[in-house]
């Protein structure tokens, strides 16, 4: 049991390894989603209410994910600013 691991370690250590990740989290495709929500507002490809449809959906997606930072970043300062003790 002991001689193998070594070998369990370097089998899961990559594994491990992407939970170490800092930065902005891996980008999203939502091209598909924008389009087909656009579609459905019967809305032609091409077409300016098309355009203008699909920078409403990014900035929608934006001040949502600004939002979610902002609370993030609140909960993180509160946390430090009123720590627990047991």
């Amino acid at each position: 049991m002991r001689r193998n691991l070594p070998l369990a370690f370097l089998l899961i250590a990559p594994l491990l390894a992407g939970c170490l990740e800092r930065g902005q989290p891996t980008m999203v495709d939502t091209s598909a989603d924008d389009d087909a929500f656009c579609r459905s507002n019967n809305v032609a490809p091409g077409s300016n209410d098309y355009v203008i449809c699909r920078k409403n959906r990014d900035v929608q997606r934006g001040n949502a994910n600004a939002r979610t930072d902002r609370a993030q970043r609140n909960l993180a300062e509160q946390m430090l600013n009123n720590p627990t003790r047991p």
